[in-house]
């Protein structure tokens, strides 16, 4: 039985999300993330890698990048939460998704899209409205930089 089902998004309210059909323990290996294998070149080269649209890339090292925009891979739907349950662990070419932490069954399952606080982070609003949710799809060291404007409570930097 897979551990997962697609259906409508509690945080994206426009699209869909991979919900758990069981408990998952902590450590366990949910889905492969997959897709097509590119050159940094043609990662740099595309026209398809553009911030005014869904982008499913991930650095795999020096050399190449992984776009998962490709109809199989499910794992493209996860969604971003300031406090996810899934992060993304891989070897070599490949890239999986694990639990972080036990995950109920019915709970969307997320992670931490791990983007950099940068002059672009406010072209990433997060939807997540998680109590530690900075309101912008940024990683989780870099949120306590962020002065958020409304009243989800903010996440501080660890003294």
């Amino acid at each position: 039985m897979k551990l997962f089902k697609i259906t409508k998004s509690d945080i994206d309210k426009k699209g869909r999300g991979l919900y758990a059909t069981q408990d998952i323990k902590e450590g366990t290996r949910i889905i492969d993330y997959v897709g097509k294998i590119i050159t940094k070149k043609q990662t740099e080269n595309s026209q398809k890698f553009d911030n005014a649209k869904p982008i499913y890339l991930f650095n795999l090292n020096k050399k190449y990048d992984m776009d998962g925009d490709v109809s199989w891979n499910a794992a493209r739907l996860i969604n971003h939460s300031c406090s996810n349950n899934c992060d993304y662990n891989g070897t070599g070419l490949k890239l999986w998704v694990i639990a972080i932490k036990n995950i109920k069954k019915g709970e969307e399952i997320t992670a931490d899209y791990g983007f950099g606080y940068d002059e672009d982070y406010k072209q990433f609003p997060c939807k997540c409205r998680s109590k530690n949710c900075c309101g912008y799809i940024v990683r989780a060291e870099s949120r306590w930089r962020i002065n958020k404007k409304f009243s989800i409570g903010n996440q501080q930097p660890n003294k």
